[in-house]
């Protein structure tokens, strides 16, 4: 399958991205660090927040397919730059899943969120640490 995206520089630090089937846009700007006003996601804030959404919509879709209950999975990732060559260093991700699930129903949802393509994707030289938390579901 392939998927068409387009961007174009919109200022100084920043790019706009047009997802071509949808019509979907994101924006981006530099982070301060590098010259941008940090308002804005970053190309690889991007691609860390990637991770957490890719790897959070695998276990959902698979808690789905399998009847497995899940109430909501919401995740934090860090993202710690290298320099020479200025690069994505670190990645550390929480994903919290609010699930009443049984430990072997938890575990093949962990199974499920490193099948994950981006992560699959990531240049081994980044370290990721990764945490997979059960919380109690919301009270009804």
């Amino acid at each position: 399958m392939i998927v068409r995206t387009a961007g174009e520089t919109t200022g100084k630090t920043t790019v706009r991205i047009v997802h071509e089937d949808s019509g979907s846009v994101i924006e981006t700007m530099a982070p301060r660090d590098n010259g941008g006003e940090g308002r804005l996601f970053s190309p690889t804030d991007l691609c860390a927040t990637s991770l957490g959404a890719c790897a959070a919509t695998i276990m959902n879709m698979y808690a789905h397919n399998a009847g497995i209950p899940v109430e909501k999975i919401s995740f934090t990732v860090e993202k710690e730059m290298s320099a020479n060559p200025r690069r994505i260093g670190r990645l550390t991700v929480r994903y919290e899943i609010a699930t009443d699930c049984g430990e072997h129903d938890f575990r093949k949802l962990v199974s499920a969120g490193k099948t994950c393509p981006l992560r699959h994707s990531i240049h081994p030289d980044i370290v990721l640490e990764e945490s997979y938390v059960r919380v109690a579901p919301p009270a009804r």
